[in-house]
């Protein structure tokens, strides 16, 4: 391919107890968070270390438990696609509990949690005996640990008729559908946790925090009325608060409770089940969510714990209606400030940047960042931020002498010819097929960013001094041209 554009995204990549109630006549339990976290080291699943993986990878950590005599395994049907939905059952108490994850396919933190807490289950002969004797005692545990996994196959949220399966409780259309009603049927749980992720840009209301943990007592009818039932769930959400304040102090929420009939965690709850939704949102240098797992680990295994003990009736039904619900103003980047011009007109303009992860034909996955908001956002909030006042939106020139390839340049040759306004080469020769280690962005009709900032376009940009640059925005990420090519892109690299 000959006199082919390609952008100087070329070096630079995707890549981030417990207050008591006093004066009641209740059973009294303070989570040890030393204890959970310190658990949660020891049994943390080795082989889960990132949020991409498939039914390949979870299906020989269930098989192996087959002959365990903790565990029975049962395999309950399979997917679309034929692959298999397992059960793992745990205990022989009274007290019935189902915890089911990825109903969502590319919604994997608390995926990876359960296999903490089996391998938790597992442990023996050491401090957490007398808690493994009362959850064995007093609760019968249902881990059902990947609804979805076909959607799981590509990182996708739907299963493979297109079906949000979290919006199939009631028609049932899709077989991983049925057989979570048919296990919820079978099982009959007075609680159920269902598992999530939200995405990263939920925001705890007023503030630059991420909901990290976003909690959820969803509703049984249109009206939101509280039985006993939702207000179980309700309490054992205000436990799992109050252990998370330790950690992520103002990064809780909730979600608005509106009644969705065709949801799961709404029939579970009609079903009688006290039903929990958990979703786990962004925390900032964890793009990976292994923090987040390290918190689903703690507020799961503590919930456990405290409905075995009853505990759970100790705390009010008033502090969760307390809990913040989710407001939604985070992005990756945003810059204030910026002046920039279009049509004669001077302005001023804040930028709010995301950087959406696009999913290869291959399952390799590279970001793509987009400006997703022009205007006023003074209150907005990022992930990081920068006071662009003084700078001018600055749009990137296209470097006049071809490379032969890509090999040619290296961290030094880009930060110089960023500095000097150059946002794209030309190659004479690439390979159609290749997989670079860094995003490659392609254009074969020339560049394609403009003299001002546009909604939804890449952002892709400089912001310059006096017709100078002073940063690059690259793919969404901010380079700050002052630095050293190491101290700049060593941020950027995906492993």
């Amino acid at each position: 391919m000959k006199g082919l554009t390609i952008s100087l995204l070329l070096l630079l990549t995707t890549m981030i107890s417990c207050q008591q109630k006093k004066g009641e006549d209740k059973v009294m339990y303070s989570p040890d968070t030393l204890m959970l976290s310190k658990a949660f080291e020891t049994f943390k699943e080795p082989r889960l270390s990132q949020r991409r993986f498939n039914h390949q990878v979870i299906e020989p950590l269930i098989l192996k438990r087959k002959d365990s005599p903790l565990f029975q395994v049962s395999t309950l049907g399979h997917s679309v696609q034929k692959r298999t939905l397992y059960q793992l059952h745990y205990g022989k108490g009274s007290k019935k509990v189902m915890l089911w994850s990825q109903m969502h396919g590319n919604e994997s933190t608390a995926t990876m949690a359960l296999f903490d807490l089996l391998n938790f289950l597992e442990g023996e002969n050491d401090s957490y005996d007398s808690i493994r004797n009362l959850l064995n005692e007093k609760t019968s545990l249902f881990f059902l640990p990947m609804i979805n996994p076909d959607g799981a196959e590509i990182f996708n949220r739907r299963n493979a008729l297109d079906i949000d399966l979290n919006r199939d409780a009631r028609a049932t259309a899709s077989p991983e559908s049925k057989i979570l009603k048919a296990a919820a049927e079978a099982n009959k749980p007075d609680f159920g946790f269902n598992l999530h992720d939200q995405h990263i840009y939920y925001n705890v209301p007023g503030t630059g925090n991420p909901a990290t943990i976003s909690f959820l007592a969803p509703a049984y009818n249109y009206e939101k009325d509280i039985n006993d039932v939702r207000g179980r769930a309700m309490q054992l959400i205000v436990g799992m608060n109050q252990l998370l304040q330790h950690y992520i102090p103002n990064g809780v929420a909730k979600y608005d409770d509106t009644h969705e009939p065709r949801g799961f965690g709404d029939n579970f709850q009609k079903w009688g089940a006290s039903t929990v939704l958990i979703e786990s949102g962004g925390y900032k240098g964890d793009p990976e969510k292994q923090y987040i797992r390290k918190l689903n680990f703690m507020i799961l295994l503590n919930a456990l714990i405290e409905i075995a003990k009853g505990s759970y009736e100790q705390y009010h039904r008033d502090d969760y209606q307390a809990i913040p619900e989710n407001a939604s103003k985070l992005c990756d980047l945003l810059i204030k400030n910026i002046t920039a011009e279009r049509d004669s007109v001077t302005y001023p303009v804040d930028l709010a940047i995301k950087r959406d992860e696009i999913t290869a034909p291959d399952s390799v996955f590279y970001v793509r960042g987009r400006i997703d908001d022009v205007g006023d956002l003074k209150e907005s909030f990022g992930y990081q931020e920068l006071d662009a006042k003084g700078l001018t939106f600055m749009k990137g020139k296209l470097y006049p002498t071809p490379y032969n390839t890509v090999d040619e340049l290296n961290s030094s040759k880009v930060m110089d010819l960023l500095r000097q306004g150059y946002f794209a080469i030309q190659l004479r020769n690439i390979a159609a097929n290749r997989h670079y280690s860094l995003p490659v962005l392609l254009s074969g009709n020339g560049l394609i960013y403009g003299n001002s900032p546009t909604l939804g376009s890449q952002a892709n940009f400089f912001l310059a001094k006096d017709g100078q640059p002073v940063y690059a925005i690259v793919n969404g990420y901010l380079i700050d041209l002052a630095k050293s090519p190491d101290e700049e892109f060593r941020n950027y690299i995906h492993p």
